[in-house]
């Protein structure tokens, strides 16, 4: 008589839901300043330009925190500093609200240095994820494993948008930071009760385990008991190494150019809809929530027509590659709203883009499959920070434009244009995708 061995516990995607709250958190706090930003700017007297830098001082700390941000994964775990990371940079949200409560070059200089210091606290959020899904998820099951808590972005605006944006109307601009960042510290403590590695989670049993790992899921990364603790990364070496890979700096510069069509999303795309369309800000935040929509859809479903390719055979490059050109392919429309009147048509062509978008937005999937073992959170870090500093660039480009032009059409044209830069990335630089490993070993004994 055969023993009936147990069957495998699903405890991953628990998981990923909680990676899919904690992400949705971070981009509805990074976005609160979009919804307030016309009320601010306003109040305070800010130019096109002025708002540009407000909006892209999140960008600046976020990407030089990514290095350090990465560190610390690695160091000491994903589950401890991401707690902090959610933590801290919920209790600044909530300081931003006091902004109010000062005038002129006061208020501005507050504003500027709360953003800053959200952006540095927010840096190991997404390296984080990315490495609990390599840890969590099998090859086959990664894409849309990334793919969903990718979407969270679209989904943050789907649901909070049209909140923020009643909170503006009704209890003025300042509520919106005290709600969104009491939020966060409420998830910052579930995340620390139900949050570990595959092998420490009291709830995941040892077929799950096996099951995983049997199918490329790095079961050991997020462990109490892993070889981190009795050795170091040799930091300058490990980064040396992977900027010097060109299959990763492809994807670095892909990620760069994927994440302009984010941040225009979450900086000018309301103040677009208040100052070029006309609309109130009560109706933008309604509004803005239905190309999010679009993008969150487009985002699951890139993930898993990329996961269905791969179990049907075909290799894991032509299973990433195919949905990021098509998706990035469609995101170009968003120029067509360039030529047409109708609020209706402008925001149908931006949902198709922001559809598209979410179809190619598959570079944490990537960075799952192609980052080296020993230093996943510094793969990840060096992808987010070429990726952020779009966070940068983006909203003060924009805001230039806007002061020297007028309008947001050449706004609209550079934003598609950073879509055909990232085709061209993943068709004639990227090459073969598959896991990087280091030439010359960077773990060193302690």
């Amino acid at each position: 008589m055969t023993t009936q061995q147990p069957q495998a516990t699903r405890v991953r995607w628990t998981i990923l839901a909680i990676l899919f709250a904690v992400t949705t958190i971070n981009y509805a706090d990074r976005a609160t300043i979009a919804i307030a930003g016309p009320e601010l700017k306003r109040l305070l007297g800010l130019s096109p330009v002025e708002m540009g830098f407000v909006f892209s001082a999140f960008a600046w700390s976020y990407v030089l925190a990514q290095l350090p941000g990465g560190w610390l994964l690695d160091r000491f775990g994903s589950k401890i500093t991401y707690f902090f990371s959610i933590f801290l940079w919920s209790i600044f949200t909530m300081l931003m609200g006091t902004v109010g409560f000062l005038t002129g070059a006061a208020a501005v200089t507050t504003l500027f240095i709360l953003r800053l210091l959200i952006g540095a606290a927010e840096a190991p959020s997404f390296p984080g994820n990315s490495r609990i899904a390599s840890a969590w998820f099998p090859t086959s099951e990664r894409g849309t494993a990334a793919a969903i808590f990718n979407s969270a972005q679209y989904f943050a605006t789907v649901l909070f948008a049209p909140i923020m944006g009643w909170l503006v109307h009704t209890f003025g601009w300042e509520s919106v930071f005290f709600v969104m960042g009491g939020l966060g510290v409420v998830m910052a403590f579930i995340w620390l009760k139900t949050v570990y590695g595959p092998k420490d989670h009291p709830k995941a049993n040892a077929a799950e385990i096996a099951y995983i790992g049997a199918g490329g899921a790095l079961v050991d990364l997020e462990s109490k008991d892993k070889v981190a603790a009795t050795t170091k990364l040799d930091t300058w070496s490990c980064i040396k190494q992977l900027l010097g890979n060109r299959m990763l700096l492809g994807v670095y510069i892909g990620q760069y150019c994927i994440n302009t069509l984010t941040y225009f999303f979450l900086t000018w795309f309301p103040v677009y809809l208040v100052q070029e369309r006309h609309m109130t800000i009560l109706k933008a935040g309604f509004v803005a929530a239905l190309p999010a929509v679009a993008g969150f859809l487009g985002g699951v479903l890139g993930g898993v027509i990329s996961d269905r390719l791969i179990k049907s055979g075909k290799s894991l490059s032509v299973a990433r590659k195919t949905p990021i050109v098509c998706g990035m392919l469609l995101s170009t429309s968003m120029i067509v709203c360039n030529y047409v009147d109708a609020d209706w048509l402008v925001i149908t062509v931006m949902s198709l883009a922001f559809f598209g978008k979410g179809i190619g937005a598959l570079g944490w999937a990537v960075v799952a499959d192609t980052s080296p073992k020993e230093a996943g959170g510094m793969s990840g870090a060096l992808f987010n920070t070429f990726g952020n500093t779009a966070g940068i660039t983006t909203p003060i480009v924009i805001g230039y434009i806007l002061q020297t032009t007028g309008t947001f059409a050449g706004a609209l044209v550079f934003v598609g244009a950073n879509a055909v830069v990232t085709i061209l990335c993943y068709l004639l630089m990227v090459g073969e995708i598959k896991r990087f490993e280091f030439k010359t070993p960077v773990m060193r004994s302690i």
